[in-house]
């Protein structure tokens, strides 16, 4: 569980104790009806967890968003999982996506994927992790190329 979703987790937790506490010795006896405490409750808590997420985010610039640089990761055992790399790639920075490619027919992993990070960061990682050993294996670590698909359709619009 990141940080982002601790939070959130606290906030949702803190008004659920809020809540019951308010409804059990303010409430108790008014006239208010029950579905319309619950409706009014889910909005609250929809913006204060809308809220909570988005005051959470870290490492982005002034504008609110952050370079992201997708890396190719090569050389992988194929035991390896999404949440090992995750763990690898994270000693180095904050990691935004990991996707291992399998096998269509087989679903067996097919040793290589992807590991979506900020920019200085993957920089870090290709720095600190190319070449370097993983579970008896030697990564390649390196900035991904776009798929030559994409890059034909965009010369088409």
């Amino acid at each position: 569980m990141n940080i982002l979703d601790r939070k959130t987790l606290f906030t949702v937790l803190l008004l659920a104790i809020l809540s019951y506490a308010l409804g059990h010795f303010v409430l108790l006896n008014s006239q208010i009806d029950p579905a319309l405490l619950l409706a009014l409750g889910i909005i609250i808590g929809g913006v204060a967890s809308a809220f909570a997420s988005s005051t959470g985010n870290t490492g982005s610039d002034v504008s609110g968003t952050v370079e992201t640089t997708t890396l190719y990761v090569g050389n992988l055992p194929y035991r390896a999982n999404e949440q090992v790399v995750r763990d690898l790639f994270e000693e180095k920075g904050q990691v935004f996506s990991v996707r291992l490619l399998k096998d269509k027919n087989t679903g067996k992993r097919r040793g290589f994927g992807f590991v979506e990070m900020p920019q200085p960061d993957a920089l870090r990682a290709i720095n600190e992790l190319n070449e370097s050993e993983f579970q008896q294996r030697t990564l390649k670590v390196r900035e991904a190329k776009q798929k030559q698909e994409s890059l034909t359709n965009n010369d088409q619009d």
